[in-house]
């Protein structure tokens, strides 16, 4: 197959450098080749794209095209919330079970692990989020279904054989169970969680490596108490997802996490089946939830995940908290390809990388993806 040839006329590469103009990109084998300047007649064939990026990774969409993860925990709905994703530019994501009744959470990991092994392209792992959570702080998710971890559920865990990233509350676990499942190879966050500094840092050192939706479901921080927030963006090694979409943090509070945090924090959706879909309302798990002016929300006002791509939360960081978009940029490929720890293949637009690349207008509107060099969308 002869190389494919992309001509970017910005080139935004992911190492949050400014951007560079008329940029030629070369992909064979899955890979990029090389990325050279364009000559002034690029070669017959040569896709034309006004801005380029490393492909965006969504470490947390709970649902889109209609379709909840967690009401249907299978491979063909694994594959429609990847192709709703798609269309804000994402081109890896995380399949996002969270806290459900019992052991429902089994059926996530076998649906995730089947699409892969089926070659389902875009499919970086699982994010399993609960419900070993904190009852004090549930959010949306149904607060009977939160327990702590048991150790039938830590050996299931340990055997998973996909890349997973576990959001739970470290306060509420028995000792030595982050331990245990860094040991295994999991990636650990905090998240619906009252955990102090203190805690947060005893859960580090036991293996816990991020946050999850950083400012939501944690107690805001205080003079003399600071807490899971203040603690997330002063450490010097924890990662945190974060929701912009203009409801679920203030832009003056996504600028503050930027600036603490310039090589740690990272956009995620926390989309819910309404993104690319024609429903505007749906049930969770015996929740009516509503998508009105872009919100979703419980009946008791409660935000219930988000209706955003990841080109929304793109241009939210530009846009409303001023921040640069080669950061922006940034925050959306190679500082979570960093915190899934596959930085070594995904999040840059460089030599020998894994072909995974986003396409935008000059309003930063998704246009097009290609995942993992042979898939064009």
């Amino acid at each position: 197959m002869s190389p494919r040839l992309i001509h970017a006329e910005t080139l935004y590469d992911g190492t949050g450098a400014p951007p560079r103009q008329n940029r030629l990109i070369e992909i064979a084998d899955g890979r990029i080749r090389s990325v050279s300047d364009a000559p002034a007649m690029p070669p017959r064939g040569t896709q034309q794209v006004e801005i380029a990026t490393p492909g965006f990774i969504d470490l947390q969409i709970n649902g889109a095209g209609d379709v909840q993860f967690n009401d249907a925990p299978t491979v063909d709905a694994v594959e429609t919330v990847v192709a709703g994703a798609r269309k804000g530019g994402a081109t890896q994501i995380l399949p996002t079970f969270i806290t459900a009744e019992g052991d429902a959470w089994h059926d996530a990991i076998d649906a995730v692990t089947a699409a892969r092994a089926r070659g389902v392209p875009g499919i970086a792992g699982l994010h399993l989020e609960g419900p070993f959570l904190s009852p004090a702080r549930p959010g949306i998710h149904p607060a009977h279904a939160i327990r702590p971890l048991r150790d039938a559920d830590l050996a299931r865990l340990e055997q998973v054989r996909v890349p997973l990233l576990l959001t739970l509350a470290p306060e509420e676990q028995p000792d030595g169970s982050i331990r245990r499942l860094a040991a295994a190879g999991v990636r650990v966050f905090a998240g619906h969680s009252t955990a102090t500094a203190g805690q947060i840092d005893r859960a580090v050192a036991e293996g816990l490596t991020g946050i999850t939706h950083l400012w939501n479901a944690m107690p805001p921080p205080q003079g003399r108490a600071p807490g899971i927030v203040v603690r997330t963006m002063t450490h010097p090694t924890l990662f945190a997802g974060i929701i912009a979409d203009g409801f679920h943090v203030d832009p003056l509070n996504l600028r503050l996490a930027a600036r603490m945090m310039p090589d740690r924090l990272f956009l995620v959706t926390d989309a819910m089946r309404t993104y690319a879909g024609a429903v505007p309302f749906f049930d969770l798990m015996g929740t009516p939830v509503r998508l009105q002016d872009g919100r979703l929300t419980g009946p008791d006002g409660t935000l219930a995940g988000a209706h955003l791509g990841m080109d929304d939360a793109v241009r939210t960081m530009i846009g409303a908290a001023g921040i640069p978009a080669e950061a922006a940029v940034r925050m959306a490929s190679a500082i979570p390809a960093k915190a899934l720890g596959c930085a070594s293949d995904l999040g840059l637009v460089a030599p020998g990388y894994l072909a995974n690349l986003t396409f935008l207008d000059r309003g930063w509107k998704a246009t097009g993806t290609i995942v993992d060099g042979d898939h064009v969308f």
